[in-house]
């Protein structure tokens, strides 16, 4: 469980950090995650829909931390090679977070085309923060509980 708290929260830092610089908020990146669940509304409902994004947000960093979990104690290579593993998963994550989780949550669509600077952060966030620390945690964790 700590691996994904680690994971989320090095996550959402890295969200918040790059999302200053385009004069995002932290109240409206978590108001956005809220957004997945209960649409355009959660920009209207204050502090409310901010803690459901933490909430969601959180969850969501536990499930993908879950999951690499499951897969590393059936697939030893994940373990033996965590950086490879780390980075791949990080790309799958990616893939499914992008093009099915969030075309089918209720997310508003966005005005603008995505930059290719956020399409870049966003995938090197998942591959870093989500993958290659999840990964290499799991691995010293998995490792220290055999020895």
């Amino acid at each position: 469980m700590w691996i994904g708290l680690v994971a989320g929260t090095l996550d959402i830092t890295e969200n918040i950090i790059f999302n200053a610089f385009r004069g995002i908020t932290p109240w409206r990146i978590f108001q956005f995650i809220a957004s997945g669940l209960i649409d355009g509304r959660s920009f209207q409902l204050g502090w409310a829909s901010v803690a459901l994004g933490v909430v969601l947000h959180y969850t969501i960093a536990l499930i993908w931390t879950g999951i690499f979990y499951a897969v590393a104690r059936k697939l030893a290579v994940v373990t033996r090679r965590p950086v490879l593993s780390g980075l791949l998963y990080g790309g799958v994550v990616y893939l499914i977070m992008n093009f099915i989780v969030l075309p089918f949550s209720r997310v508003p669509q966005p005005q603008h085309a995505i930059t290719l600077a956020s399409r870049i952060n966003g995938v090197l966030a998942l591959l870093l923060c989500i993958g290659l620390t999840v990964s290499l945690l799991m691995r010293r964790t998995l490792f220290q509980a055999r020895n």
